[in-house]
Formats: C-alpha cells, sequence, structure tokens
C-alpha cells in the first residue's frame, strides 16, 4: 500500500508563492504518474496539475497555466508543485495523489493513492 505525505501549505498573502511537496512511502512510486488535487469548502475536488512516471509530460488546469510547475526528481523520491501569483481563489486543501498508469490522469478516480492534504490559504 503505498502511502503519501503532502506538504508545503500555509498561509500568504495574493502574489506571493507557495512550493508543495509529496513524498512517496516507497521508490516503486517512481514507476507511478503523480498529480495534485485541490478542493475548497462546499466544491467538489478539482484537478490542478499531474505528470508522467518520468516526468517527461506534465498537465495542468486552465486555472494553473503559467503560473504552477509540476516537478519531480524520482532519484529523491519527491514531487513538488510550484504555484506563482497565488489568489484568493486557489484557497483549498490540496492534496497528492499518484496512480500505476503511464500517463497522468486529470480527474480523481484517475488516482488510487491520496495524501491527507495540506492546506493552502490566501488572502487579499
Amino acid at each position: 500500500q503505498l502511502q503519501l505525505v503532502d506538504s508545503g501549505g500555509g498561509v500568504v498573502q495574493a502574489g506571493e508563492s507557495l512550493r508543495l511537496s509529496c513524498v512517496p512511502s516507497a521508490h516503486g512510486a517512481r514507476n507511478y504518474a503523480m498529480g495534485w488535487f485541490r478542493q475548497a469548502p462546499g466544491k467538489e475536488r478539482e484537478f490542478v496539475a499531474a505528470i508522467r512516471y518520468s516526468g517527461t509530460n506534465q498537465k495542468y488546469a486552465d486555472s494553473m497555466k503559467g503560473r504552477a510547475t509540476i516537478s519531480r526528481n524520482n532519484a529523491k523520491n519527491t514531487m513538488n508543485l510550484q504555484i506563482d501569483n497565488l489568489r484568493p481563489e486557489d484557497t483549498a486543501v490540496y492534496y497528492c495523489a499518484a496512480d500505476a498508469r503511464i500517463e497522468p490522469g486529470t480527474t480523481p478516480r484517475d488516482y488510487k493513492y491520496w495524501g491527507q492534504g495540506t492546506q493552502v490559504t490566501v488572502s487579499s
């Protein structure tokens, strides 16, 4: 059973940046597609970004294009999401996800393993 530990959230001002991190419990995750989703109160969980197991293919939600960068270092067993120019509407709990698939999915049902979530709060 793969476990994911996500971290890096916090309270920031609009326009600032955050770097979220996800650490899988096993190095076997280097063969897994991984992604980030977020969920605001009263809303459904939505796609943020995803990356292929090899790191060669990244996908982003339209709201994140130009502001977010997803990356992974399989040698160090980490996956990161850098978000710049944060907006109040980015406020949500951010979840790391992983699945044994080649291409990264963009819906929650594409992922079997989930982190516990890290809170991001952006004040105006």
